[in-house]
């Protein structure tokens, strides 16, 4: 039988008004983290897992829906719930044991029980003999770990976890892994439930015993995977590869037929279609290593450990794969087009060529390009085109889309940049 939920999600959805749209964040979201469970919520960026994460803890105010808290709804700050970010958030002016004890006098804690419970839960963590040094003089492990020790200080029943392990080097990341599970699965923390935010799916798979796997625009719930394996998991044991193997293919999806996967521009009918954040040469990068794959095919789990990608970055080289009609995405695996192929073997500039033809079928480059050849000059100051995609975007999104077409634009000499005047213009051959 399921535990009862400890915190519960009905309905949510997140709206940002931006110009003349509305950008919804997350969409009629529904969930459910039970008492006794560790649970990830797991997808790309911009599908709103630090937004519902921020709803659950109480630090934002959704647009519609309700949250409820141990069958009971409740607003305002949940104080039975604490944050751990990926930014270690010290104070550099406080020691360790300092830090942990901020967190405790927040509470009303008197300051003899505040310093031995933050001595204690320094020890269990792992650094006794560290509580009077400063953040500086300690490791990224370390200093995430006092931010662990600082949020189990106040005993939270909901320990959530915004990407922790993201700004670790690798070693420090998989070791403090292990240290947080050792803590949880041995019952060393009093926390009935532990939530993680995080787009690392061998992270996910790894630590948590069920997922929630989010799609973009709008962020959704796509997927519901339970992990039913034992701990310790090994993650070359053929049963974790298949777990892996099913979370990637899930996130990434199946190629859609082209008019639905292209999307379309500012005016038209529907949802603008984001570009993906990518580098031409990562791009042909990928392109090329799928060339020399047999049958010029690979299984996306299998490519982000050849290639040491993580999943945020190859799930937007394999949206632009699709998006130019290089490759094929089915069933977890990406396959290359015979497009795909020849410009994976196509020369400099024979590349240039291919990519300048298939980037003109992009309706957000269509719409640029329509307003320049209507300008005077047949250019626009950045500020102005920027102004016109926050109209379409949230403003940091609308930075990245441009960005996006400049640079995808000079590469197919569609598009001039001055950065003197910051002018977009087009190129000659465009018109």
């Amino acid at each position: 039988m399921a535990s009862p939920p400890l915190v519960e999600l009905r309905g949510i959805t997140q709206e940002y008004t931006t110009g003349r749209r509305v950008h919804v964040a997350v969409e009629a979201v529904h969930l459910q983290v039970r008492e006794g469970e560790f649970m990830a919520l797991l997808g790309p960026s911009g599908c709103g897992k630090s937004t519902l994460l921020r709803i659950i803890t109480g630090l934002q105010v959704p647009s519609r829906g309700e949250v409820v808290y141990r069958g009971a709804p409740f607003s305002g700050v949940n104080p039975h719930a604490t944050i751990v970010f990926q930014t270690f958030a010290l104070f550099p002016w406080l020691t360790v044991q300092e830090n942990v004890e901020l967190a405790l006098k927040a509470r009303g804690v008197p300051p003899k029980l505040r310093t031995l419970r933050a001595v204690e839960l320094l020890d269990r963590v792992g650094l006794d003999g560290f509580e009077t040094a400063y953040p500086r003089e300690l490791s990224g492990g370390m200093r995430q770990k006092v931010g662990f020790a600082r949020a189990m200080a106040v005993e939270p029943e909901l320990l959530c976890l915004d990407e922790p392990f993201s700004a670790l080097d690798v070693l420090s990341a998989g070791a403090l892994r292990g240290e947080l599970l050792e803590l949880w699965l041995g019952g060393k923390i009093p926390t009935r439930a532990i939530l993680l935010v995080t787009h690392n799916i061998e992270e996910a798979v790894l630590m948590a015993d069920r997922l929630l796997v989010m799609a973009t625009e709008p962020g959704r719930v796509a997927a519901e995977i339970t992990v039913d394996l034992p701990h310790p998991r090994d993650h070359k044991a053929a049963a974790f590869t298949a777990l892996v193997d099913r979370v990637y293919a899930t996130l990434a999806g199946q190629t859609r037929e082209e008019p639905e996967e292209l999307g379309s521009a500012p005016g038209e009918p529907g949802r603008t279609r984001r570009l993906p954040h990518v580098a031409i040469a990562d791009l042909s990068g990928l392109l090329e290593h799928l060339s020399a794959a047999p049958g010029d095919r690979a299984d996306l789990y299998q490519l982000a450990a050849d290639l040491k990608l993580d999943a945020d970055h190859l799930i937007e080289l394999t949206e632009s794969s699709e998006l130019f009609g290089f490759a094929t995405i089915r069933d977890g695996a990406i396959t290359l087009t015979s497009l795909g192929e020849t410009f994976a073997e196509a020369s400099i500039l024979a590349r240039k060529e291919i990519f300048a033809t298939r980037m003109r079928r992009l309706p957000l480059v269509r719409w640029l390009v329509a307003m320049l050849g209507a300008a005077e000059r047949r250019s626009l100051r950045h500020d102005v085109v920027l102004a016109a995609l926050e109209l379409e975007f949230p403003p940091e999104e609308a930075a990245r889309q441009l960005d996006a077409l400049v640079n995808w634009g000079r590469y197919a000499e569609i598009l001039a940049y001055d950065q003197s005047t910051t002018a977009i213009y087009l190129e000659s051959r465009a018109a």
